[in-house]
């Protein structure tokens, strides 16, 4: 573990945020977990367990828990997990207590409703003063939280920093594989989630693996287009972060978006889809802001569109299905 990281502090006590608490007290770190229900407190304190959003797995004692945002103005290092559409809030909560060139860690997926802002451009907002690094890739949090192996991308433009990041999480089971480039590092982790409502929609409807093989592949082709229209690198896109990512989670039913598509496939109205979840399915509330961002960049994304205007109730399932399938032939590109 790099010497310059010993305490870490991570925002969300969701699944993935409980995970990557998990992650940080393995790698050796005295961790806190900041979380807004009084419920996962209380029982990560009385238990070692997040009942409530990663249930049957036992938390390391180095991990504490706390309501108070406060609580990790001593952390060397801060790791944002809160949803994507509430990470301004939270990060503008935080920011009183967060010294200058804090690093911290994006871990959310997704494009902010209305300003159309990725996570990056949200914390030089919010906190100009700390030092950005974003953390995704294919990761389950369970999988990751019982210390299966997994890989996943950590971007920083400062290579240093970027580097002891790394070494300061990682374990023998979650290997970080360095970037610089943020942008094409958050494009691919934003799409993936409007993707992968597409590809549940495909396995609702019973359209076959041909089909889901070709909305993967195509859905790529969009998340490339964005992240170089966002200055992001098309390489980086092919790696972890993109393509990795875009594979777990349009290939289980694990995937909350995925889980949303599959309902939405098989005839129920999103409502319905939504109905009785804790978590917080991403991808339905990017696509509106995918969709916008898109058409601001001037960029063709078929299968986003259609699934934000699934969403939106602009069309139907079999409506929209028919559109893609009846776009002019192209050239593959």
């Amino acid at each position: 573990m790099s010497e310059a990281f010993n305490y870490a502090g991570v925002i969300g006590g969701g699944a993935w945020g409980t995970a990557l608490a998990q992650v940080c007290a393995r790698a050796g770190m005295t961790v806190v977990l900041q979380a807004r229900e009084a419920e996962v407190v209380e029982g990560i304190r009385a238990n070692r367990e997040n009942a409530v959003f990663l249930p049957g797995v036992k938390l390391d004692d180095a991990i504490d828990v706390t309501t108070d945002l406060g609580d990790l103005s001593a952390c060397d290092i801060i790791l944002a997990v809160a949803p994507a559409q509430h990470l301004r809030s939270t990060l503008d909560a935080l920011c009183p207590h967060v010294r200058d060139n804090l690093p911290i860690l994006l871990c959310a997926k997704g494009v902010e409703q209305g300003t159309l802002r990725l996570m990056t451009e949200v914390l030089a907002e919010t906190i100009p003063h700390a030092a950005a690094a974003v953390l995704s890739g294919p990761s389950f949090a369970g999988e990751v939280a019982r210390g299966l192996p997994t890989a996943v991308t950590l971007a920083c433009p400062d290579e240093d920093l970027g580097r002891a990041l790394a070494e300061a999480i990682a374990t023998p089971t979650f290997r970080p594989y360095l970037s610089n480039d943020m942008i094409g590092a958050e494009a691919g982790g934003a799409i993936k989630n409007v993707l992968a409502i597409a590809c549940g929609i495909v396995e609702g409807k019973g359209l076959g693996r041909s089909a889901h093989a070709a909305l993967i592949t195509r859905g790529f082709a969009e998340m490339t287009r964005m992240a170089e229209a966002l200055g992001g690198k098309a390489e980086t896109v092919a790696g972890l972060c993109g393509l990795g990512d875009l594979v777990l989670t349009c290939s289980s039913p694990q995937s909350r978006n995925m889980s949303v598509g599959l309902a939405l496939g098989a005839g129920q109205s999103l409502e319905q889809a939504l109905a009785g979840k804790l978590t917080v399915a991403e991808g339905v509330a990017s696509a509106p802001a995918v969709r916008a961002l898109a058409r601001k960049l001037g960029v063709e994304t078929p299968i986003s569109e259609a699934v934000a205007a699934i969403l939106a109730g602009e069309v139907g399932v079999d409506e929209a299905i028919l559109g893609l399938l009846s776009r002019p032939i192209r050239t593959e590109r």
